[in-house]
């Protein structure tokens, strides 16, 4: 008797399930949906940086052709903003026309809805809105005055006395590192739909959550959580930024006005000026070590702005906190409020700025004590958290460095900077070290067994482009035995219940959990049956908050190691890049294709980091200059070399489904990679991102040893 193999599921690659709907337009996205009698929305922004709207004449454009209303501070809808939904306070930029306070450049004054989305637009921008302007401030440096430690538990964070400590250390590096506002620039613009149905409000939104946007929704219009619905099937990119923003806020006030429904779509410069960023930061990295190279002081402080309405940090300190151990370690934040938009999370927030200040300034020390940078990085391998003590549920870093250093040929390296030449370029290599944490959250799900055979799960998980709904479909058909085609995932949809958003590598850690808690308990289920099913189903439902709360505390984080090869052009300052490779510890691998996607994908942000990100303010309008894509220049196709992305085996035993995450990881550490090869070629250290042409010129004219 033969029998058949069953395929493999989760670690066996399988292209997206939703592939052939999106290649061939089948899949609809946020702005795409049709609806009848559907008015569009247009939001009007404050041309000014600060000051207070002074009159807004509405009267003028009321009369114009499609316009249904104009909606500002003196007759919005009164919304409830003193609440602290699943991430925190919500973002003071949702609190949509309640006052007449203007805060900073771009703050949403007045919605024009029309009947058309052209009709929307030549009314806001035929709209005068007056105002009495105030002084503003968007000056950020290091060394200013106003800084303030934020009243944040986690701010600070210390052991040991790292002043005495750098005064005992033998080799000593004391740097300065600048990062610039940088931008999500998903391809998928914001937009959201509302509509009230039968006493219920339903939004159809691209979002990372729905039933985070969902809670807030319902608390900022005094709604009961049950009769707010919010969809997001599909969603062109997000990266941090596709949370509760004004754009959902305006379509309800206007569909709650209007009693139909409304759609609001951001334009490409909206989305720059109030949809968030990621904060500039100043960094002053302090190292201290013995001859042999062992660290015996640790001194990372780091400065981001933050808007004058609440202070959000961009945690760019915590990247050493489980890196390297020292005998005295001290990391601190510190903020300052300018008249800017409050910044937001943003692909690896903190970790993607803070790894280019501390592996640059280890690479720095490594030149100090003609070391090698790898092994200046094994020297200094803690076996528990540095700071916290906990053990690591596993820590692999050192493999990731073996086997990176083989692949890449590292062990053939000159340590020597600028002996490498190609004609006019001069050639160098990198390295760098990246950790990410691994957490996971409580979240719902349910697992249905069909009378025709097959399995539905259902989880309010959203699918920003990373090919969850494929994980999770590999990961429920592993856990019920059955082959990934008898298995139908549901995502997007806050009827489904509450479950941890996109974001923080702790997505598909936390939704897979659930779901295999769930599949389980279906599993036990079906076999106390008699193996007929009803027609509506057997479904086990789960929520993973006690599983959660049993887990061992212990430092849980992926890492990774960073290569990189550089040409570096000196008569016109170019820099490209020629190679890059990363290999990572990440735990359980579900989907090798799409985990692979994510991992380069990451590792593109960050050669677009390091060469052209850069969102620049003008002193005079408080404004971004060039709010689009001409004038905010990532990475394009000419820009990106050969990038190769591997993992290595990374168990982690009591982790109930020895998943970690990878969607945040392949960014970190590739910045300092990058410009540390520039060093190596160059002979010249970078610390302020980008490395510009003329930064890189003005650094020859200055020459090595700058």
């Amino acid at each position: 008797m033969t029998t058949t193999a069953k395929p493999r599921t989760v670690g066996a690659a399988r292209t997206r399930v939703e592939g052939r709907e999106k290649v061939t337009g089948a899949a609809r996205y946020a702005s795409e949906q049709p609806f009848e009698e559907l008015a569009h929305g247009w939001l009007v922004l404050s041309t000014v940086a600060r000051g207070r709207v002074r009159a807004v004449g509405e009267e003028a454009v009321r009369t114009l052709p499609g316009v249904l209303t104009v909606l500002h501070s003196g007759n919005a809808p009164r919304l409830t903003t003193d609440f602290v939904s699943l991430l925190g306070p919500p973002d003071p930029v949702v609190a949509l026309f309640q006052h007449d306070r203007v805060p900073h450049l771009g703050w949403p004054v007045a919605l024009v809805v029309a009947e058309t989305p052209e009709q929307a637009r030549e009314a806001a921008e035929a709209l005068v809105v007056e105002y009495d302007e105030e002084p503003h401030d968007v000056a950020f440096r290091a060394g200013r005055p106003g800084t303030y430690t934020p009243e944040d538990g986690s701010a600070v964070a210390a052991k040991g006395d790292l002043e005495a400590e750098l005064a005992s250390s033998s080799v000593l590096v004391d740097a300065s590192y600048t990062t610039p506002e940088q931008h999500h620039s998903a391809m998928e613009p914001h937009a959201a739909t509302a509509r009230w149905a039968e006493g219920r409000l339903e939004v159809l939104d691209t979002n990372q959550g729905t039933g985070w946007v969902a809670g807030d929704l319902a608390q900022l219009f005094s709604l009961d959580a049950s009769s707010v619905r919010v969809r997001s099937e599909h969603i062109g990119g997000a990266f941090g930024s596709k949370g509760v923003r004004p754009h959902q806020v305006g379509a309800v006030m206007a569909a709650t006005v209007l009693h139909r429904p409304v759609r609001l779509a951001l334009t490409r410069r909206q989305v720059f000026a109030v949809t968030g960023y990621r904060s500039p930061t100043a960094q002053r990295v302090r190292l201290g070590a013995d001859p042999d190279g062992r660290l015996r002081a640790f001194g990372h402080e780091a400065l981001n702005l933050t808007s004058t309405l609440r202070p959000f940090v961009e945690t760019s300190a915590v990247f050493g906190r489980v890196m390297y151990d020292a005998r005295a370690h001290h990391t601190a934040h510190r903020l300052v409020g300018l008249d800017m938009p409050t910044p937001t999370w943003m692909r690896a927030p903190g970790e993607a700025p803070g790894s280019f200040a501390v592996e640059s300034a280890l690479d720095e020390l490594a030149e100090r004590l003609d070391m090698d940078p790898i092994a200046l990085r094994a020297r200094n391998e803690p076996e528990t958290g540095p700071l916290s003590g906990l053990p690591f549920s596993s820590r692999n870093l050192l493999g990731c460095f073996e086997e990176g250093a083989r692949r890449f040929g590292w062990a053939g390296r000159d340590p020597r900077p600028r002996l490498r030449r190609e004609g006019r370029w001069l050639l160098g290599t990198g390295t760098a070290a990246a950790t990410y944490p691994s957490g996971a959250a409580p979240s719902t799900a349910s697992v249905t067994a069909e009378p025709d055979g097959g399995f539905t799960v259902r989880i309010s998980a959203a699918d920003v482009g990373t090919g969850a709904r494929t994980a999770l479909t590999l990961v429920a058909a592993e856990a019920l035995d059955v082959d990934p085609e008898r298995v139908t995932v549901r995502i997007g949809d806050s009827d489904f219940g509450q479950a941890w958003v996109a974001g923080g590598s702790m997505g598909t850690r936390s939704w897979s959990l659930a779901v295999v808690s769930a599949a389980e308990e279906l599993r036990g289920r079906l076999a106390l049956s008699d193996g007929d099913i009803p027609p509506e189903g057997i479904t086990a439902r789960t929520d993973t908050a006690g599983l959660l709360a049993e887990l061992a505390k212990k430092e849980r984080h992926s890492f990774g190691a960073q290569f990189a090869e550089v040409a570096v052009d000196v008569t016109t300052g170019e820099v490209r890049v020629r190679r890059m490779l990363g290999v990572f510890a990440a735990g359980r691998i579900i989907n090798p294709l799409t985990a692979r996607s994510q991992l380069v994908g990451g590792m593109i942000w960050g050669l677009s980091m390091a060469l052209h990100e850069e969102a620049v303010r003008d002193a005079a309008s408080g404004g971004q200059v060039g709010a689009d894509f001409a004038g905010y220049h990532i990475a394009a196709n000419a820009d990106v070399p050969v990038i190769e992305a591997d993992w290595i085996d990374d168990p982690v035993p009591d982790d109930p489904v020895g998943v970690k995450g990878i969607g945040e990881i392949g960014i970190v550490g590739a910045a300092a990679a990058i410009s540390n090869a520039v060093w190596h070629a160059t002979g010249v250290r970078h610390r302020d991102l980008p490395l510009r042409p003329d930064r890189i010129l003005q650094a020859e004219e200055t020459g090595p040893g700058a």
